[in-house]
Formats: C-alpha cells, structure tokens, sequence
C-alpha cells in the first residue's frame, strides 16, 4: 500500500503534458515487451496493417506502417518526450524531438525487418529462377545424360553451385558457357552448351 501511495504522489506531481508522455511511453513499453517475447517464442504473427501503406520506390516490400513499428515509434516517442522534459525543453520543441525520435524508430525497425525477410528469401531457392539463364559448368558433365556434373549459376543474387545434366551428344567440359533448358526432379538442371547467342 505504502508503494501505492508512493507512486500515487509521485504521479499527482506531473504535470498534464508529462503524464502523457510518461503513460505514453509505459504503455508502449509494456506491449513492446509482450509483443517482442512473443516473437521469440514464435507466436508472432503478421501484423501489418495493411500493404497498401508499403514504401514503394527504391525500397519495394519495404514495411513501414506495421502494428510493431507504430508501438515501437510510440515507446521511443514517450521516452524522448520525458528525457526533453526533464532538460527543460518546451513544449513545441519536446513534440518536434519526440516525433522525429519516434520516426527513426519505426525507420530503423522497418530497415532490420527488411533485411531479416532478404535473408530469409535468399536462403530459399526456387530452381525456376534458373530457367534460361546462362551459368558456367564447374565439374564436366557427360553427353546423353550419361553422368551429371555441376555448373556454377547466379541465382537470386548468389551465385550457386548446383548438379546438371545435359542432352547434347558431346560432353560439356570444365568453364564452358552453358544454357538452363529445364529442371529435372526439380533439384537437377538440364543444360546445353548451344547457347542461343550462337545459335
């Protein structure tokens, strides 16, 4: 109870304008934190609020107005808030720090959330991004699919080393130019050294 009143007091001699940002900044906090253990426990789901607000532009798939960046925005919005407050800042100049804090916060988020979703893609092939692409063969590979070698091929920005056959009636040796025609059990490339430039 002696806590209660502690803190009741403490409260009652705030101001208006610095309850606000003092609730503001608590609140935030609180579900900031609930949210975020969620994640880590896996239970977060998506929470954008909706994909007509993304940035387009340089910065395409790029999330900005998401339910965890707007209470992110909010939590550094109350905590700058309360630091100017404390410096003796005025009102005008506390609200024009504050929202500047709080939009480097949703932009610094919305930046860490990208990068986390370019990582993830990236380590997920899809072998149809190879079709008809051109790659260089990295251990000889035998005519008629006799006996399957591996090329080296750039595909979704990394360049990957992957098995390959082939159906043309010479073998296709070591840094030859190559050609994907098709993907074979989904995980082998059918290629040809008649590349259509040369053709």
């Amino acid at each position: 109870m002696l806590i209660l009143f502690d803190i009741t007091n403490w409260w009652e001699t705030k101001e208006l304008f610095e309850q606000f940002f003092w609730a503001t900044a608590l609140i935030s906090s609180v579900i900031f934190t609930v949210m975020f253990t969620l994640a880590l426990a896996g239970g977060d789901g998506d929470s954008d609020l909706s994909d007509d607000l993304d940035i387009d532009g340089d910065v395409i798939g790029f999330h900005f107005f998401t339910l965890k960046n707007i209470i992110g925005f909010f939590v550094l919005f109350g905590w700058t808030g309360i630091v100017c407050i404390s410096a003796g800042y005025s009102t005008i100049l506390t609200l024009i720090i504050s929202v500047i804090a709080g939009n480097i916060m949703m932009l610094v988020m919305a930046t860490i959330f990208y990068f986390l979703m370019q990582m993830t893609d990236s380590g997920t092939l899809d072998m149809n991004n190879a079709l008809y692409s051109e790659g260089k063969v990295y251990l000889a590979i035998n005519k008629n699919r006799e006996r399957e070698g591996k090329v080296q091929i750039t595909i979704q920005n990394g360049l990957r080393t992957l098995r390959a056959i082939t159906d043309d009636n010479e073998d296709i040796s070591t840094g030859t130019r190559v050609e994907v025609l098709d993907i074979i059990d989904d995980d082998i490339l059918l290629v040809t050294k008649n590349l259509k430039q040369n053709l």
